[in-house]
């Protein structure tokens, strides 16, 4: 199916706006049509309310009302577009992912990245859902040297206090996160606690198992689906992972 997406560009700077017309001109797979520009928050809504768009390509800051703010005034409407930021600024991509942006671009822009984000809101444009449907699917947002990314909670096994971060483990993949494991534990009761640094996904609990650690003698780890390492179990937490086990 041959989908070209309808774009609204929101810059306040022409040579910008300028610059996303030239690389929409290139993309192909989607294709992309800029279907409106506006330079500001108000422009924006005016166009938004007479035609109807696939995809919001949006600035954080300009005159006016910011681009965060904009986007959440985006999302109240009957049917919103797809927002993807456009912005030379890194340090607002947790909030823009908070409230559900499909993407988040660092000016200058790469074609090969924005044809990645296109390729988003084509699923969901081909998927009839809407922006919700895709994005209810509770995740972690990663940052690493510059890039932010959505790590479904689906996907991860264990996470793991180090030092002054927390290891995030997938089945594929490590991820390091700036948070508290408390808080992530009372965030998130799907998981664990098994030790004073480590929560575990309950569903990937696999076996509790006698382990000898260099640290803490004999005791107990548990073995996890989709990986070979073994955690630790300690001795508070150990009946509380055999009542999860045993079900």
């Amino acid at each position: 199916m041959t989908t070209t997406l309808r774009v609204l560009i929101v810059d306040d700077e022409a040579l910008a706006r300028s610059r996303l017309r030239t690389l929409l001109g290139d993309c192909t797979a989607p294709a992309a049509s800029v279907a409106a520009e506006a330079a500001h928050a108000v422009q924006a809504m005016d166009a938004l309310r007479r035609e109807v768009f696939d995809v919001v390509l949006l600035d954080i800051r300009m005159p006016g009302a910011d681009g965060i703010t904009l986007a959440q005034t985006i999302a109240q409407l009957p049917q919103p577009p797809a927002v993807v930021f456009v912005t030379a600024h890194s340090e607002h991509a947790v909030q823009a992912f908070e409230i559900e942006a499909v993407d988040y671009l660092t000016k200058p822009v790469r074609l090969e990245r924005l044809q990645q984000a296109l390729q988003k809101v084509e699923r969901l444009v081909h998927a009839g859902k809407g922006l919700e449907a895709d994005l209810t699917e509770e995740c972690l947002i990663i940052q690493d040297r510059g890039r932010t990314e959505r790590v479904p909670l689906a996907e991860v096994l264990y996470l793991k206090a180090e030092l002054k971060y927390i290891t995030v483990r997938t089945a594929a993949k490590s991820y390091i996160l700036d948070g508290s494991l408390n808080e992530l534990e009372e965030r998130y009761p799907q998981f664990m606690r098994i030790h004073r640094n480590a929560l575990v996904a309950r569903r990937a609990v696999r076996a509790l198992e006698k382990h000898f650690d260099p640290e803490e003698g004999d005791g107990w780890a548990v073995r996890l689906n989709g990986i070979g390492e073994l955690l630790a179990v300690s001795r508070r937490q150990l009946g509380t992972v055999r009542e999860a086990i045993a079900g």
